[in-house]
């Protein structure tokens, strides 16, 4: 699997488990990196090079609906608690003339949907895309059934992190008198 020696001096890695998370941590990291600057590159060649990342981001999940969405929606399909963020760069998109902002039915609250130009501008941004990623990924073997795993395995781990986020909020800040109290307390062998 992996050789523990290489990771004992990691803060986050004290345990052969603890240093496989922290690879895979590590790696979603430079994955995201490598995407947002994909994403981006894409978007520039296309017509949206003026929009950043989240903007790029929002402009998709809006597209991807058949309908208006509240910008709460919209939020919560990203997984984002930044409301606020998130009403700027839906201000920033209807300035740009991507974006429409429309009165729902019951007259309360305001949906969000993509323009005749931000469909246009989406569909080049998709078709580069197949052209440059899913056209070449579909040379690895069996990428169909490991992205459904991973895709699956990514949003059962997003559940946990959340959750352990939760959690961690009611836990008082450490202090280095109980950092130090915990490692005295733990065996030797575990180091």
């Amino acid at each position: 699997m992996v050789d523990t020696k290489r990771y004992r001096s990691w803060h986050l890695a004290r345990t052969e488990h603890e240093a496989l998370t922290t690879e895979f941590e590590w790696s979603l990291l430079r994955f995201q990196e490598a995407f947002q600057r994909f994403c981006l590159q894409v978007a520039s060649i296309t017509g949206l090079g003026s929009l950043n990342y989240s903007e790029l981001i929002i402009l998709h999940v809006i597209n991807m609906q058949s309908h208006p969405q509240p910008s709460a929606l919209i939020a919560r399909q990203l997984n984002r608690d930044d409301l606020p963020n998130i009403q700027y760069s839906l201000r920033k998109l209807i300035k740009q003339g991507l974006v429409e902002k429309i009165k729902d039915t019951g007259g309360k609250t305001y949906c969000f949907d993509a323009t005749d130009e931000g469909r246009r501008r989406l569909q080049d941004y998709a078709r580069l895309r197949h052209e440059l990623l899913t056209e070449q990924t579909k040379n690895i073997e069996h990428i169909d059934r490991k992205l459904f795993e991973t895709g699956r395995l990514i949003s059962l781990l997003t559940g946990l992190y959340d959750e352990a986020g939760r959690i961690s909020a009611t836990y008082s800040p450490y202090s280095t008198a109980d950092y130090d109290e915990e490692e005295d307390a733990r065996p030797q062998g575990d180091a």
